[in-house]
């Protein structure tokens, strides 16, 4: 297993897919085969609540919108709370308003803050399904019901998440991330669970406490590890979920080095109730690139056609 970490650290692009990496390939158009299973329609629907928060995201929140109302899961609670953008996105929001149970836009205090209001305004009841979706994302086509059908068939689960598309400004896909079985030990040192693909039921979310506002940028990860803390059991579904957008506005470029940095570190720190090398860190996360190439070659001999 060194000798095979060792290798992975010298040639980190021997592989065309790398867990961790935002960007693998040049652009391409998107492959949506081998798709979602196809599922009876005569099963129970549960209530699904979800949020797009959003801030100048004119350019790419149609599509979001898109990607969620296409999908015509019946039942269905959207809402987008937007910070007050003066971006053109406020025109978009006053084109979909009949279709979502609100589309406000106000000044906010950060995205967790838009989170909070949009749940709060949704007010999930303990038997329903949440997720938040960010407004450069996408939902890929039958995700509403297969995250119902899960749930209905795993009533032991509380937290689902999937594999990751990596999709450029124009839709084009640059890479994917192959999640490994999740672990609940690597979850306290590194976190990979794909935002985009993360749904939950709403009585672990009000369990755990729900979204901290004191967090700006690692929120998805502290609730994670309070999920976890609160005795939540979790699943790696081992389908593609959604798809997260790269382009040079996104928050994850321009804070992870910052409050990115300083997030993390608290995170790391409480989980693990010690002091941490980053060496400990590194071994980690390429020891979970490895089990992520594992997984991609069995998702690909599975689905081989």
């Amino acid at each position: 297993m060194i000798t095979q970490l060792n290798r992975l650290r010298a040639r980190p692009g021997k592989s065309e897919y790398q867990l961790g990496l935002l960007h693998q390939y040049p652009g391409r158009p998107m492959a949506l085969i081998p798709s979602l299973p196809t599922l009876p329609n005569t099963e129970k629907k549960l209530r699904i609540c979800l949020v797009t928060p959003s801030y100048q995201q004119g350019e790419y929140l149609e599509r979001t919108l898109q990607s969620v109302l296409d999908q015509e899961y019946p039942n269905l609670s959207y809402g987008i709370q937007d910070g007050n953008s003066n971006d053109g996105s406020k025109s978009i929001l006053e084109r979909y308003r009949n279709r979502v149970a609100f589309a406000d836009s106000s000044p906010d205090k950060g995205q967790t803050d838009a989170i909070l209001k949009g749940f709060l305004k949704l007010d999930p009841g303990p038997d329903d399904i949440m997720a938040w979706v960010n407004s450069d994302d996408l939902y890929l086509p039958g995700l509403l019901d297969t995250i119902n059908h899960f749930f209905l068939n795993h009533p032991d689960i509380d937290v689902v998440y999937g594999h990751r598309i990596i999709i450029d400004p124009s839709d084009q896909e640059v890479g994917r991330w192959y999640l490994p079985d999740h672990d609940p030990e690597v979850l306290k040192r590194v976190d990979f669970v794909p935002q985009e693909t993360l749904f939950f039921r709403a009585s672990a979310y009000q369990k755990a406490g729900g979204l901290d506002p004191t967090f700006h940028f690692a929120m998805d990860w502290d609730l994670l590890l309070r999920f976890q803390e609160t005795g939540c059991r979790f699943q790696r579904w081992p389908f593609f979920l959604g798809c997260f957008r790269v382009h040079e506005k996104q928050k994850t470029n321009t804070h992870i080095h910052t409050l990115g940095k300083e997030e993390m570190k608290r995170l790391r720190s409480r989980s693990l109730k010690r002091t941490y090398r980053t060496s400990e860190i590194e071994k980690i996360f390429w020891l979970e690139v490895l089990k992520s190439r594992a997984a991609a070659n069995r998702f690909h001999k599975y689905n081989r056609h």
